[in-house]
Parts: structure tokens; C-alpha cells; sequence
């Protein structure tokens, strides 16, 4: 039977890092398997950008039954990240922009339900690209409590490469004056730019070119529509320019006295670094960084013609890596 989310309302005030506080928030959330006895069995799945808390449904390849992340073996919690449409609810909207939600302001989120569910140590911590964020921060605050990490596609802070793109895109989606009532067009222009980072080249050329004798209508054209569209019937231009600016912040050293590969090095779990050759908009050379100073990584580097949505599309590789480094725990 599929998993239905669930609702935890947390009914006592929250203070969020740029200072304003939320007197009451809900977080949604899905479980997948059963807590075992000694409660070490926990997988926290953390999402990224435009994802959801079902996380069985769109990392089919490596959450389910008899799959890597067996839900007959482990009990998977995920929760809707702060600042999302997909159920965590809470008073953002009320100024002039969008409040400012933080990486470390979602991770904050997440422990509030780790502690409401019971939950006093994760076994495994693992995200993909703004996912990967959330598990670096969460493993610094919470050292005891995490016992190891799975990173994808991920870095330990934003670029000037991945601000620009987002400043891009919001600015894409203020050109729409309706877009603070959740006006579509500025979105679907929004997607579109991240769709051109998200994939590559070749991926492009090998999927969309279309036939020689064309004017107008062109594959890739209908293609980034097509992806715009999609977006903008399940999500909102709000929350999409809130996140974008939540990964902005992201940057693990920013306020504890050190450099960020000392912020590295002082995270001591056992984790898996996993990078895609040809991902664009977080380049292996993150993860490379990762892995250099993360003093307990193993790195792995996977070929893919799928640029950054290599996290998701190329779940047989990324299972058998991870079944593996699982397996040598």
C-alpha cells in the first residue's frame, strides 16, 4: 500500500535565522517501512528544489521495497522542506517578498519532526542537490545524532555560478506582475533556464534535434515548453523564488569562526560523495572539493550524458555504488 502523508502542527514559536519568528507551522511528511526496536534503522531523506516528502515516488530507482533503500529493511522518513508547496505550511507571504528561509532554517524544520516522531538517531542522512545541502548542515548540528551520509550532486555552499543562475530565474519570474498570486508565466520562463542547466549538451542534441527542413515548432523548443508547462501546473512562483533564494544561502562556515574545509573536516561521519561528470549547474569539482576534506568520504564519479539530473535518472549506477559502500559499513 503507498504511503500517505502525514501532518505534524507544531504549535510553538520558531526562529528562523534571518530573525523573524513563526508562531505555528504544519510539516508534512511520509514514512516508508517500520522503526525496529532499537530505533537504528532510520534513512532521512532529504529533497531538493521542486520535490516533494514521497520521496518512494520520484527516487523510485533507489527507495522501495527490495531496492537499495529496502522499506522492509529501514524505516525512511522525509519531510517537505520550509518554503515548499507540498504541505510544510507557514506565514511567508505575508510581506512584500517572500520571507527569507535559510538551508539551516530547513534543517532546524527537520529536527523538530525527528524529535516528534521519536527519533533519536538516523542511520543513514542522504540528499541530492539542494537535498545534499540539508544533510551537510544537519550533520553539523547534530553530530551525535547521524551516523553516516550519502551525498549527490551536492556542495558545501552555493556558488557564484548557482546565484547567478537563480538571480536569473527570479528575475524571470518577477517580470510577471502576477506572480506574487501565483502567476504562471514568470515560473515556466524560470524553468526553462534551470532546465538548461540541469541537463547538457549532448543529452539535448542526442534527444531533441529534430528534422533538418524545420522553420518553427522545434523539438527542443516544445521540449522546455512542454517541462515549463508540467512545472507550472504542480508548483507555485512564490515558493519557487523563496527556494531559490534558500539555496543561495546555503554556505556550512558562514557564522562559526572557521573556513568551510574546516567546517569540513569537522564533520566525522562515515559518508558516500557521489558526483556526475557532466552536471553543470553543481560541476564534479564540488564534490571532488567534498570529498578532499570530509576526513571519513569515499568519492565516486559516475559518466552521464544527464548533466545534474544524473542524481535521478541514473539509479542503477548510483544503487549499485551505494549498495555497496552500505554493505562495506
Amino acid at each position: 500500500m503507498p504511503s500517505l502523508v502525514q501532518y505534524y502542527r507544531h504549535k510553538r514559536p520558531f526562529a528562523l535565522e534571518g530573525g523573524m519568528i513563526l508562531n505555528e507551522m504544519t510539516i508534512a511528511y511520509h514514512t516508508f517501512g517500520r522503526l525496529n526496536e532499537d530505533g537504528d534503522n532510520v534513512v532521512w531523506v532529504c529533497h531538493a528544489l521542486t520535490a516533494n516528502s514521497n520521496a518512494e515516488e520520484w527516487w523510485t530507482g533507489l527507495i522501495g521495497p527490495g531496492k537499495v533503500i529496502d522499506t522492509e529493511k529501514y524505516f525512511v522518513v522525509c519531510d517537505n522542506i520550509l518554503g515548499s508547496c507540498y504541505g510544510t505550511e507557514a506565514a511567508l507571504f505575508d510581506g512584500d517578498e517572500p520571507t527569507l528561509v535559510t538551508i539551516r532554517d530547513m534543517v532546524g524544520v527537520h529536527r523538530l519532526l525527528r524529535e516528534h516522531l521519536g527519533i533519536g538517531q538516523i542511520r543513514l542522512l542522504m540528499g541530492g542537490s539542494m537535498g545534499g545541502y540539508q544533510v551537510l548542515e544537519w550533520a553539523i548540528q547534530e553530530p551525535d545524532v547521524v551516523r553516516e551520509l550519502f551525498l549527490i550532486g551536492t556542495a558545501a555552499s552555493e556558488s557564484a555560478w548557482g546565484i547567478a543562475i537563480h538571480s536569473a530565474q527570479r528575475l524571470a519570474i518577477e517580470a510577471d506582475p502576477t506572480w506574487k498570486e501565483g502567476g504562471e508565466k514568470g515560473l515556466m520562463a524560470a524553468r526553462g533556464i534551470g532546465m538548461l542547466t540541469y541537463r547538457t549538451y549532448q543529452q539535448f542534441v542526442s534527444a531533441q534535434t529534430g528534422p533538418q527542413e524545420v522553420l518553427q515548432g522545434f523539438r527542443a523548443e516544445s521540449y522546455i515548453r512542454y517541462q515549463a508547462e508540467k512545472l507550472a501546473r504542480r508548483f507555485d512562483a512564490r515558493n519557487y523564488w523563496l527556494l531559490t533564494r534558500s539555496m543561495d544561502s546555503h554556505h556550512i562556515a558562514r557564522g562559526r569562526g572557521m573556513s568551510i574545509e574546516a567546517a569540513l573536516q569537522g564533520i566525522k561521519q562515515r559518508t558516500l560523495v557521489i558526483g556526475i561528470d557532466s552536471d553543470l549547474l553543481c560541476p564534479f569539482v564540488e564534490q571532488k572539493f567534498l570529498a578532499q576534506h570530509l576526513p571519513h568520504a569515499r568519492l565516486i564519479g559516475i559518466d552521464s550524458i544527464y548533466g545534474h539530473d544524473g542524481f535521478l535518472t541514473e539509479s542503477a549506477k548510483i544503487g549499485g555504488y551505494l549498495r555497496e559502500w552500505l554493505e562495506g559499513s
